[in-house]
């Protein structure tokens, strides 16, 4: 380890195969908290190359405990986080309204780490119960359109590193892998991503994959479709640049969109937004999320994916799918 700080820090990187080798000898507890903390650290003061973002992938999906869910055809809606922008759950919202579109969702998540609330957080609190029990899933995506991957269920071997996140309080190089070791290996999936530069580097990586995929990240820095100004779109066939108005809606405020200080605030935002009482602001950040979710899946238009998502969260659709999920937690 003291040999890959000292390259690290000289702005060296190192190779995919070192990236992995070290993410598996972290996960066996090889090295102190001390030396994780400041390999973590390191990171966030230098830009991370494609080739150590795809050895750090490769390490988990290898370690991880994976689930056979292809045949539900999901999606998974899943941002980095550690945009900084403590907006309210907008993927996890987006998750239950393209659940309530029709389209099978299997969300992947964890607790909030650089943000006040993270999506298992908020999911925790209304009662959800997490597993990584092959039929529990099943079970939930067959009668709720959607189930729950809580990701230390499922990457057991960095618990490690997963207090020491914690007291860190900031991103790290973790936030780039979440979205990208989704256990039940998608075919689809929606990414947001918190700068340019990794919205580059997801493209890069997924066009080596077969997976059908949407990258996105709003211009002014969030890690999801915001409307408070412009989002960069990556997807197999196309890059695009979409503006609120192309959904035929207004740009939004950030404090429009801001997400409590607390899990009690988020979750009571949430309950609030998904029972049909949401802002205009609230409602058009989840559709459009939700609608380019269903549109990656369907293969249809971001506008029309966004007309179903409406059509999900107002006609009680979208609760209806929560409502199952809490029930088959009890």
């Amino acid at each position: 380890m003291k040999q890959l700080l000292n390259r690290l820090i000289n702005h060296e990187s190192i190779s995919s195969n070192e990236a992995e080798q070290v993410l598996i000898s972290i996960s066996k507890g090889d090295y102190n908290e001390s030396q994780i903390a400041s390999f973590l650290t390191v990171f966030m003061m230098r830009s991370i190359t494609i080739e150590e973002l795809k050895g750090f992938r490769d390490a988990l999906l290898q370690l991880c405990i994976s689930v056979n869910l292809q045949e539900f055809n999901a999606i998974d809606l899943c941002g980095t986080g550690g945009d900084g922008k403590d907006t309210f759950n907008i993927s996890t919202l987006a998750s239950f309204v393209t659940a309530g579109a029709g389209v099978n969702v299997c969300k992947h998540g964890n607790y909030g780490v650089s943000s006040a609330c993270g999506s298992s957080n908020v999911m925790e609190y209304l009662g959800i119960a997490f597993s990584n029990n092959e039929d529990k899933l099943k079970q939930a995506i067959t009668e709720a359109g959607i189930c729950v991957l809580h990701a230390p269920l499922f990457h057991p071997a960095m618990k490690h590193v997963a207090p020491i996140r914690r007291a860190l309080g900031i991103k790290t190089f973790f936030n780039m892998l979440g979205p990208m070791v989704n256990p039940s290996f998608p075919k689809h999936q929606i990414v947001g991503v918190f700068n340019l530069e990794l919205l580059r580097l997801y493209g890069y990586l997924y066009q080596n994959t077969d997976k059908n995929y949407t990258i996105i990240h709003a211009l002014d820095g969030y890690d999801e479709i915001s409307l408070t100004g412009r989002t960069k779109i990556i997807t197999n066939q196309s890059e695009t640049v979409l503006d609120p108005t192309d959904l035929k809606v207004n740009q939004v405020s950030p404090k429009s969109i801001f997400g409590g200080h607390t899990v009690k605030e988020a979750a009571s935002i949430f309950l609030n937004i998904i029972s049909g009482k949401g802002t205009e602001a609230q409602n058009n950040v989840v559709c459009a999320n939700a609608g380019l979710a269903i549109a990656t899946s369907k293969q249809i238009s971001h506008l029309e994916g966004f007309e179903l998502a409406k059509q999900s969260l107002h006609s009680g659709m979208a609760k209806r799918s929560l409502n199952r999920l809490i029930a088959l937690s009890k």
